[in-house]
């Protein structure tokens, strides 16, 4: 099979309920990294007044991380079998629920288990999101929608800690927990009572449904997980995924606590910084989403035009390695904000992969696992942080690490992927042999 060749022009205007689509996506993610994000906020203070040490503190942190990864491991296959109407709704009702039971918890194994429960429901969300794109965009917009949609992970990231001090200050740090379980509720009636697949949406017109099924018509054989392992496209993916996502992990439950311990913050105090860097993440989530799509106007094969996206991305985390000396606060920021941005649109573009290089059916599959491996990253990177800190109290390893991360992931994709070529279901040992 030959490799992807540059999109070919769109029409002028086939329509834009898609759009629609790719608005609820953003406000589940935003919601989703809400969430997950009062913990980080409130962290430090909790830390304080119940008494974890950093050891403690990483370990609540992988219970997240090991529910995410099994969560992520059933999600994918759960989504592709059932739909996304129906996955995505599961979803997100075990995490409304999870949330909303941190409130309940007083101990080191009680935030544990809320954690856990919080991860499996959160699993869903990205294999979800990113086969509702694959379903409802043409390949040449589908890194521009998931870079848009993906950037509710930073807008979540930066209410939680304009909202979570507000509202943990005036009524307590448990009322916060429920404000994000409420929210997601909300969305979860929103998302059954609108949203249809494409053929079934009465509200999308012809014109549109053409358009967004102009790409080449894909294969229709569902496989299960393991099978897909036997694809060098899916570990691409897989190693994408383990290597990098351990630095956001890093960056989202982190950096509230390092800016706190570098600089003496308080809960009022640390809510602008922590705005501040995932308003550089929003902005790098959409950009490297928009650069790829750029690149392929201009020409460039969808291969040359994803990787080079991916490189300008790379660069903006190494400066990371810096942080630990800053002597600034905004330094800190400015870098902590560089490397957010940069995995954003890093991600905008890795999530792209398995739309680019597998057909619909398999997508979801593919992300969760995907998913599996970078929060099996995210757990040793969190048990790796929380014994450095507790051993060392310097983050100057932690972030050498970071620094390096994307660099060596990119390298790891374009040599099993050089040419981004598409999988061929079903598979043929000769064909497609196992790197």
């Amino acid at each position: 099979m030959k490799p992807l060749a540059a999109a070919s022009t769109p029409p002028a205007n086939p329509g834009r309920y898609r759009w629609r689509v790719c608005a609820m996506l953003l406000a589940a993610t935003t919601i989703n990294y809400m969430d997950r994000q009062v913990l980080g906020v409130l962290a430090p203070f909790l830390q304080r007044d119940i008494g974890w040490n950093e050891i403690e503190y990483g370990r609540i942190v992988s219970a997240f991380q090991a529910a995410y990864a099994i969560g992520l491991l059933c999600a994918g296959a759960v989504i592709d079998r059932f739909g996304t109407r129906i996955g995505y709704a599961i979803a997100i009702s075990i995490w409304a629920l999870a949330a909303m039971s941190h409130a309940l918890a007083s101990s080191v194994i009680g935030f544990a288990l809320a954690r856990f429960a919080l991860g499996l429901g959160e699993a869903g969300n990205f294999p979800a999101a990113v086969k509702t794109v694959a379903e409802w965009f043409p390949r040449r917009e589908r890194a521009l929608a998931v870079g848009i949609f993906n950037s509710g992970s930073n807008i979540g990231a930066v209410l939680a800690p304009l909202l979570v001090p507000v509202i943990a200050l005036a009524l307590g740090w448990q009322a916060a927990f429920l404000f994000t379980g409420v929210l997601s509720a909300a969305w979860l009636a929103w998302w059954l009572l609108t949203y249809r697949a494409p053929e079934q949406q009465p509200r999308l017109s012809a014109a549109e449904l053409q358009y967004i099924r102009s790409d080449p018509v894909e294969a229709t054989t569902r496989m299960p997980w393991a099978r897909l392992l036997r694809y060098r496209q899916a570990w691409a993916f897989v190693a994408a995924k383990l290597i990098t996502d351990p630095v956001w992990w890093l960056l989202l439950f982190w950096s509230g606590k390092f800016l706190y311990s570098q600089f003496n913050l308080s809960l009022r105090q640390v809510g602008l910084p922590l705005i501040a860097i995932y308003l550089l993440a929003d902005v790098g989530s959409i950009g490297g989403g928009w650069l790829a799509g750029r690149f392929i106007r201009l020409g460039w094969s969808v291969n040359r035009a994803r990787k080079s996206a991916m490189l300008v991305c790379a660069l903006c985390v190494v400066p990371i390695v810096l942080v630990t000396h800053a002597q600034q606060l905004w330094l800190a920021v400015a870098l902590l904000g560089l490397a957010s941005a940069g995995h954003q649109g890093w991600s905008a573009n890795v999530f792209t992969l398995p739309s680019d290089m597998f057909p619909r059916q398999a997508v979801a599959s593919v992300v969760g696992i995907g998913g599996f491996a970078g929060a099996l990253g995210g757990m040793a990177m969190s048990t790796f942080t929380g014994a450095q800190l507790q051993s060392s109290g310097s983050y100057a390893l932690v972030f050498l690490v970071a620094s390096a991360a994307y660099l060596l992931a990119l390298l790891v994709v374009h040599l099993l992927v050089p040419a981004l070529t598409p999988a061929r279901l079903p598979f043929n040992p000769l064909e497609n042999p196992h790197p």
